[in-house]
């Protein structure tokens, strides 16, 4: 995942706002959101097939997300090297980041977000960094939190999101009805592929693989319940879907 946006807003009626755009090579196989590991019964999230784990793992009943996405930095030893996909899964379940031998890992950035707040782990393959963040919008990208307006995606989309209006839990029903102004900016607000401020890329290499985007995610927090919509087919509106999380809204 290459992008995750966050809104915190503690006293709102959702109090937590997230948007995951998973970025990934076309061919890694991969599973729309569902209970899909026994040893995690209560999470729910999409599967990636090759490595087992996921990018993104909802808690419903906890009211709580862990998203990953790949950082910068020094790679773990190839012959002690763990998957980074199953840290959201640990994190979404332990509401922090578990307690793991970090050198076995390469560079992540890890977010957690419950209605107790949102943190985030930072590891470049030798330091290890945490931050909790503040009241506002919020984006992450793969060289981490983003303060500044340097990058041209966080420049485009972070005021985009601010200004939106935010969803309310009692909208209910579809995600065009929940979401509002937000479903259209996680869909991209239009910007074309190969923008430089695009949300939702697609990007052709020298050797012949696509990179682009393949799914984003949309996860509410609230006293409620959790919302979780997906979108597996970028570029297709009519592909959004609400993800059968156990709690009605």
């Amino acid at each position: 995942m290459c992008t995750v946006i966050v809104s915190v807003e503690p006293e709102a009626e959702v109090p937590v706002l997230l948007v995951g755009v998973r970025d990934e090579f076309v061919t890694r196989p991969w599973l729309s959101p569902d209970r899909h590991w026994p040893d995690h019964p209560g999470l729910v999230g999409g599967r990636d097939l090759q490595a087992g784990g996921t990018w993104l793992a909802a808690d419903p009943a906890a009211r709580r997300v862990g998203v990953l996405l790949n950082g910068h930095g020094l790679p773990a030893p190839q012959e002690v090297r763990r998957t980074r996909g199953d840290l959201p899964l640990q994190a979404a379940e332990a509401g922090e980041l578990p307690p793991i031998d970090l050198v076995r890992y390469d560079p992540f950035h890890l977010v957690v977000a419950g209605l107790d707040g949102v943190r985030l782990w930072s590891w470049n393959g030798e330091r290890l960094a945490e931050d909790k963040l503040p009241q506002g919008v919020h984006m992450l990208v793969n060289s981490g939190w983003e303060r500044g307006d340097d990058h041209p995606r966080v420049a485009a989309f972070r005021p985009a999101f601010a200004f939106a209006q935010r969803p309310r839990w009692l909208n209910g029903g579809s995600p065009e009805r929940f979401w509002g102004e937000w479903l259209d900016l996680a869909s991209g607000a239009g910007l074309a592929a190969d923008d430089p401020r695009a949300l939702i890329f697609r990007h052709r290499m020298e050797d012949g693989r696509v990179f682009a985007s393949l799914s984003v995610s949309l996860v509410a927090l609230a006293e409620d319940g959790l919302r979780f919509d997906f979108w597996p087919t970028p570029g297709d509106p009519s592909s959004w879907y609400r993800v059968e999380s156990g709690d009605p809204a």
